[in-house]
């Protein structure tokens, strides 16, 4: 079908309103990017400006939070409660305790864990804190006894909890103080006297069963006492390492396991 003139012919009034209206948008954009002439250039050019600068980075309350210190608990054994082991002199009268050494050594292992980082609880053998402790680790120092039993009674013994609930870290953290502490002192492990006595230490039964414990005794008070009693830094510092291999994840070479006694 042919269309209607009408529908071909243009329209003046629509093509002048659009060229208008293409005037006008040109002269405002025009006055705009016109700074000394245009009615909104100042705060056309300056928002256009502050959109295009760099600007600081805002304030930050912030405020970083300190990483919580893992908490070590040391036992100084019979302190607070007993000696015991004694040493007597040739006169028979007491020379040395053994609470006394196990204090000594104790409070120099804290000392250096606390330098090391670490918040680090000194007990006493039967401390009411032992109650429900929780900690990543306790170790209860103790020393074997005074009088003399045979040229065999020299070293130390290491042993961890028989009802453990988590047998594979106990086992870590017996292998980390048996493997620092004879590094460190020279001394050797005296497996064949550790007995069921160290095994069922009462404060592992006390203690937050998610905390992993261990006992020491650094050497014998007669044929040790030398080492146990002139050069106590180098006791506790054998302590001490054997400790952060554990919380530290530090690699140690497996070892066998001891023979306890009955």
């Amino acid at each position: 079908m042919e269309s209607s003139p009408s529908r071909n012919r243009p329209r003046p009034f629509r093509v002048l309103g659009s060229t208008l209206g293409l005037a006008v948008l040109l002269a405002t954009l025009f006055n705009l990017w016109t700074p000394s002439e245009g009615l909104f250039a100042g705060s056309f050019s300056d928002k256009l400006g502050l959109l295009l600068t760099a600007q600081p980075a805002a304030e930050s309350n912030f405020v970083a939070t300190p990483k919580p210190q893992l908490r070590i608990g040391i036992v100084a054994g019979h302190a607070g409660n007993d000696a015991g082991a004694i040493c007597r002199d040739s006169n028979g009268n007491v020379s040395l305790t053994e609470a006394d050494v196990n204090m000594e050594i104790a409070s120099r292992v804290q000392k250096i864990l606390t330098d090391e980082g670490y918040q680090v609880d000194l007990l006493n053998e039967f401390d009411t804190r032992l109650n429900g402790y929780r900690a990543v680790a306790l170790v209860s120092i103790h020393n074997d006894s005074c009088d003399y039993v045979n040229d065999e009674a020299t070293g130390f013994k290491v042993a961890a909890a028989l009802n453990t609930h988590d047998s594979n870290r106990a086992t870590r953290l017996t292998e980390c103080l048996r493997d620092r502490y004879q590094n460190v002192t020279g001394l050797h492990f005296h497996a064949g006297s550790i007995t069921t006595d160290m095994r069922g230490y009462h404060a592992f039964s006390e203690i937050d069963p998610n905390t992993i414990a261990a006992i020491i005794e650094t050497g014998f008070l007669n044929l040790d006492q030398d080492l146990l009693v002139k050069q106590p830094d180098k006791v506790s510092y054998g302590v001490a390492q054997g400790i952060l291999c554990f919380v530290r994840n530090e690699n140690v070479e497996p070892t066998p396991l001891p023979t306890y006694a009955p």
